[in-house]
């Protein structure tokens, strides 16, 4: 099993260094501002011109305007978007790029409702329900939930951290983690010591698959 990792909510351009010389295959900022990990797209601009080539950067968007997104879109150089909040298809759609659709998962028919509803994104991801935050809540949730069939790759989020990350990967089988708080020393501050210890596990499934 050879899953990819999203380092979500990167604030710092050390952050983004340190993530990528450990591995990491996305970054993830937040437009979002309600977010602590939020950036504007000044700080935006100044992260994504610190990744390098195969990295790709992913513009988290939560309930956005239509035009605040082609503002990011006109700035910021995003490989990918993904979208965290109530949004439909045709709206995810409506940019013209790659696209992740975020859900909050209650139960194993909801997930299979978004990858019928969602069926042109080119990933789900799974993360932990909240009634009023959307993500980066850093709890888990029930992975037995998570049907065996997979019409998109799954990127599975919420409560990941070094100490679950490899039994996650194992039990799910997900094509993607996502993380954020679990390798933070604060909210937007990334701690390099944690970084290293969640790829260490990421790899260490790598090599006894």
């Amino acid at each position: 099993m050879n899953a990819r990792v999203k380092i979500c909510g990167v604030t710092r351009v050390e952050d983004v260094r340190t993530a990528v010389d450990s591995g990491a295959d996305s970054i993830g900022l937040v437009f979002y501002e309600p977010s602590p990990r939020a950036v504007t797209i000044e700080q935006a601009r100044a992260l994504a011109a610190a990744i390098p080539a195969f990295v790709t950067v992913t513009g988290l968007f939560v309930n956005p305007e239509a035009d605040f997104v082609k503002e990011v879109l006109s700035a910021v150089p995003l490989d990918l978007l993904q979208f965290h909040g109530d949004e439909t298809p045709e709206f995810c759609e409506s940019f013209g790029r790659r696209w992740i659709k975020a859900i909050r998962v209650r139960s194993s028919e909801q997930i299979l409702e978004a990858y019928s509803t969602y069926n042109k994104a080119v990933g789900l991801l799974v993360d932990a329900w909240d009634p009023e935050r959307y993500g980066g809540t850093g709890q888990s949730f029930n992975w037995q939930l998570i049907p065996d069939h997979r019409p998109i790759p799954l990127i599975l989020a919420g409560g990941l951290s070094s100490a679950n990350v490899a039994r996650a990967i194992e039990e799910v089988r997900p094509w993607a983690v996502d993380v954020s708080g679990g390798v933070e020393l604060s909210k937007g501050i990334k701690d390099a010591t944690k970084l290293s210890e969640f790829f260490k596990e990421v790899q260490s499934v790598r090599k006894t698959d």
